[in-house]
């Protein structure tokens, strides 16, 4: 069973994290900060960012952790983000962990509806800016964090910007979909580039997270039952397959990892399969078109 202990040794690589103040995000930067690899927290609130750091300090005091002002909802903070990581020496890693969970109908700063912006929009724009700066690493990796919820997804390519009616859970599945088939799509073209970067999916199954913040009253008032039993995972186990996904030797790209239990849903990480709705590569590359015409952001492959 795949644990913490099996991450080799990170020293000497930069690693940036989405969302890595907190849940799967900080636990992921944690252990990638331990193993020695120089973590970047890319976060919207710089008190949040700033405290996930010094827990991670408090308890490796030697880890090398720096800031990175991020806010997903916006394509200008995005290219401020950018900017700064391709200051860095060298980025090996790209970890897309943030997101949201079907939270009420909202847009973000450039008119996106607010899943799908931040989920795949934001991190598609993140990842054509910084994938220079990955290309020349001879092992690059962009890991994206999609979920359980791409297996029932569904593009809406007549009501991408959600101009109609508003289906909290189905725009969330849009919006896992959209990071598999990026996923997915990045790979093609990396391999069609001869490029050595690879393109990895992860989802962390069903873990006890703040994602749930937006369930409602009905999911505060069953999850202590769930957590009486081993159904949830802890943030750390839900990070795990993030970290093999990041971090194994093993791994190629255009794969997918996910827990090994109950049906993908909780313990460990192994390699799963990508659902039959992201095998749809028209889909893919339908997607991507409309991905860069929505950012602005032309990828360098």
């Amino acid at each position: 069973m795949y644990n913490e202990s099996d991450v080799p040794d990170q020293s000497g690589k930069t690693v940036l994290i989405t969302g890595a103040n907190t849940g799967i995000g900080y636990e992921t930067a944690r252990v990638l900060a331990i193993n020695g690899a120089r973590v970047l927290i890319g976060c919207r609130s710089p008190e949040k960012a700033q405290s996930a750091r010094q827990q991670i300090l408090d308890e490796a005091p030697q880890a090398d952790v720096e800031i990175v002002a991020l806010d997903l909802n916006s394509l200008d903070s995005i290219r401020g983000a950018a900017d700064q990581v391709n200051g860095e020496d060298r980025l090996d890693i790209l970890i897309n962990n943030a997101g949201i969970m079907i939270p009420p109908l909202s847009r973000t700063a450039d008119g996106f509806e607010s899943q799908f912006g931040v989920n795949h929009l934001g991190h598609f724009a993140l990842t054509g800016l910084l994938l220079p700066k990955i290309l020349t690493q001879a092992e690059g990796r962009v890991v994206t964090v999609t979920s359980l919820a791409h297996k029932t997804g569904k593009i809406d390519f007549h009501d991408i910007q959600c101009d109609g009616s508003y289906d909290a859970m189905a725009r969330y599945r849009m919006s896992k979909l959209a990071n598999a088939l990026f996923t997915r799509e990045l790979q093609r073209r990396l391999t069609e580039a001869n490029a050595e970067v690879i393109s990895v999916a992860c989802h962390p199954g069903i873990a006890d997270t703040e994602l749930s913040r937006d369930f409602g009253a009905w999911f505060q008032l069953v999850a202590p039952f769930f957590r009486l039993f081993p159904i949830l995972n802890t943030p750390l186990q839900g990070a795990l397959p993030t970290l093999m996904a990041a971090t194994d030797p093993s791994v190629n790209g255009d794969e997918i990892y996910g827990p090994v239990s109950m049906g993908e849903v909780s313990k460990s990480a192994r390699k799963v399969q990508f659902a039959r709705p992201a095998k749809d590569m028209e889909a893919a590359t339908n997607l991507w078109r409309i991905s860069e015409e929505l950012t602005g952001v032309a990828y360098p492959i």
